[in-house]
């Protein structure tokens, strides 16, 4: 039969007539309340013409596109068994059944002769997020393994979007967009970090030509996994345009015995008529809507860029006196705690607290932060080993890679999957989370994997994950690999926070945490008030900038509070006060960015989901290419309503270049309609290079 998924604008509509691998019809914007007989009748019509020189058959995409079809492109499954013959060229995959729910679809084919059965679930959430993966079954007698080469999620897209953004990256200048015209043939990305990496692509978008953050149709997939992994478009020379993404698999890497599975990473796909910000507008609303977090984001002050590896309790016991002066609800401890750990080059794998450097333990630390009425968090890299540590001299084996190979940030990787490897971390950190008031967890992962299996690894790394969080539910983790080389929505399902990167200069954060906004919501991003001068581009950056640039997000701090002045004290915790009023907003709100001509101007900002009040950011990077800028306009309120907009001060006023600002400003607020606000907007302060003002707008 046909199924017509639908929901929140969107249309999903699946050809599963016949025993032929099913197709997708349609997945984009809503086609309405369509009976059985329109639906064979779209079908009907969508038949194509046979070409010259092709198969002697209409062309058809299926759910799992292979040569046996006629698909001459990246197919969606590979199999073979070893030594033997490519089962992936022979499979001649025929639906055998098909369960259907007003939500979501599971579509079983099978291929009886090549022992081979695939399960196709398809889900469409409320909030038009379409979710696809397959599950591979062996179904052969004893002794005829299976191996998996490939198993991707293959969705088509039309012509009409032949424009692809991308993201690649470095470390600290994660999330970099790159954009350009989809030609014949495929744009692929690989990533073989053991993890998604710096460069990773994150989230592919095709899209009709020019679609910015407000305008223009967009198709955006995102695959919701933490190891190696392969992202694609292509456009094929007989017609169809194509997304595709799976898992990247090694040769060998998983093979199956008779009756055992291996199921692809979930795809994630959202398609909108509203750009970029109508793709989180949809996957924000989904996203909150299983969040593991359960409580308000705590203001953090984490220690790396205050002390480093020099763990002093006094200094430290002056910091948390500090932290509670200006307004801190989270003291996280990072690295530097555990045995012999006097720099990078030592100890990783040795979780145990240093007793020279911590003679009385961490509980005198701990005391002093609960007793301020803070909670306590720790740093830890589970992952990972020092190859000058006690571990790696007692169990040389739990180590992945060949012993001849380079280390990175001296240091090497741990084998999750190796039973005693496992058994001794998780029993490392619940003995940390049980001998100690431990709330928070920084899991940090410095290095690419460059050896071992990436998916045994990363299966390993949830198995991890899912029991620390089982044995200790009240416990928030953080995904930090080295910075943001770890930000997808398989990790987001067992973490309350990401590192969204490890530079704090608000310069480069302004860019990074806008794009990564673009799938994950903002309570999730941890951003940070550091130092003056950038530790990782050596920029000074206004305290004012900074403020503005942190108080997105999950926000916090990252600088040596006993290094500030008096009059800096009092302006962070103004801050915290501002953050902490308005985190019911930030955290709950729609994001939007506003387009503009001038790529030294940036806009963006949070609108309450009643529409009954917003905060706005607008951020000169540079200098501006007009001596007046336009009109900053604000979209996503209630074009009816009469909004006050007045300047936000933190404390730290943004710096001017101007003899007289805006007459609106001067008088302190002004009062005009949603609509108005949206289509012709506010005039603006000239703002100096790298500074950021800010607006509250609240409904009248």
């Amino acid at each position: 039969m046909i199924h017509h998924l639908r929901a929140a604008g969107v249309s999903l509509i699946v050809d599963a007539r016949g025993t032929k691998v099913p197709t997708i019809l349609h997945w984009g914007a809503d086609v309405g309340e369509l009976a059985a007989d329109s639906l064979i009748a779209l079908a009907h019509g969508l038949t194509p013409a046979i070409p010259p020189s092709s198969i002697d058959a209409p062309p058809r995409l299926s759910l799992l596109p292979t040569v046996f079809d006629g698909w001459s492109g990246r197919p969606g499954v590979g199999v073979h068994r070893p030594g033997g013959t490519d089962a992936s060229n022979l499979l001649a995959l025929r639906l055998i059944d098909q369960q259907a729910t007003d939500t979501s679809l599971v579509l079983t084919t099978s291929d009886e002769r090549a022992a081979v059965t695939i399960v196709s679930t398809i889900e469409l959430t409320p909030q038009g997020v379409l979710r696809v993966r397959h599950t591979v079954r062996n179904d052969a007698e004893v002794d005829r393994p299976l191996a998996v080469d490939a198993l991707a999620v293959v969705l088509p897209v039309p012509d009409r979007a032949t424009e692809l953004l991308d993201f690649t990256g470095l470390w600290t200048h994660e999330r970099t967009p790159q954009r350009h015209r989809l030609g014949q043939g495929a744009w692929t990305r690989e990533h073989r970090h053991g993890r998604p990496g710096h460069d990773d692509a994150f989230l592919t978008v095709t899209g009709a030509p020019g679609f910015d953050f407000r305008s223009g149709e967009v198709w955006a997939t995102h695959l919701a996994w933490s190891g190696d992994k392969v992202i694609w478009s292509e456009r094929s020379p007989l017609g169809p345009v194509v997304a595709g993404s799976g898992e990247l698999l090694a040769p060998g890497e998983v093979t199956l015995e008779p009756g055992e599975t291996y199921e692809s990473p979930w795809t994630v796909a959202v398609y909108s008529d509203a750009g970029l910000d109508g793709v989180s507008a949809r996957l924000h609303p989904w996203i909150r809507s299983w969040s593991t977090i359960t409580k308000p984001r705590p203001v953090v002050l984490n220690t790396w860029e205050a002390v480093y590896f020099d763990h002093d309790l006094p200094t430290l016991l002056t910091l948390v006196e500090q932290a509670k002066r200006v307004g801190v609800e989270r003291f996280v401890l990072d690295d530097g705690w555990f045995t012999g750990r006097t720099d990078d080059r030592r100890a990783l794998g040795d979780w145990f607290v240093d007793p020279e450097r911590w003679a009385g333990g961490l509980s005198p630390l701990i005391d002093a932060v609960t007793g301020a009425g803070m909670d306590f968090g720790l740093w830890v890299e589970p992952e990972m080993v020092n190859p000058d540590s006690e571990l790696a001299r007692t169990h040389p084996d739990w180590v992945l890679g060949h012993p001849d190979a380079p280390t990175w940030r001296f240091q090497r990787v741990l084998d999750l999957d190796n039973p005693d490897a496992f058994a001794y971390l998780l029993g490392r950190l619940d003995a940390l989370l049980t001998e100690h008031d431990i709330a928070f967890l920084k899991w940090d992962h410095n290095r690419d994997l460059l050896g071992g299996s990436a998916h045994r690894q990363t299966t390993a790394l949830y198995r991890l994950l899912d029991e620390v969080r089982a044995l200790h539910p009240g416990v928030d983790i953080e995904s930090c690999a080295s910075g943001g080389a770890r930000i997808d929505l398989g990790i987001l399902e067992r973490v309350e926070r990401v590192w969204t990167s490890d530079t704090n200069d608000p310069l480069e954060r302004q860019s990074i945490q806008r794009y990564t906004g673009l799938v994950i919501p903002p309570e999730y991003l941890g951003g940070h008030l550091g130092a003056a001068r950038s530790h990782t581009t050596w920029r000074t950056s206004d305290l004012a900038f900074r403020l503005a640039t942190a108080l997105f997000g999950s926000a916090g701090i990252e600088w040596n509070l006993n290094e500030a002045s008096e009059p800096e004290l009092e302006l962070i915790a103004t801050w915290i006060a501002h953050y902490k009023r308005l985190r019911p907003l930030l955290h709950t709100g729609e994001v939007v960015r506003v387009d503009s001509a001038d790529p030294a101007l940036h806009a963006h900002g949070v609108i309450a989901q009643d529409r009954s009040s917003a905060i706005v950011a607008q951020v000169a990077l540079a200098a501006p290419l007009t001596a007046i800028p336009s009109p900053l306009r604000v979209p996503g309120l209630d074009p009816e309503r009469r909004y006050r907009v007045r300047p936000l001060d933190l404390g730290a006023p943004a710096r001017s270049i101007q003899d007289v600002p805006p007459v609106w400003l001067t008088e302190g607020s002004v009062v005009l309609t949603g609509r108005s606000l949206a289509e012709v907007g506010i005039a603006m302060p000239l703002l100096a290079p790298e500074q950021a003002q800010l607006f509250t707008l609240d409904a009248e």
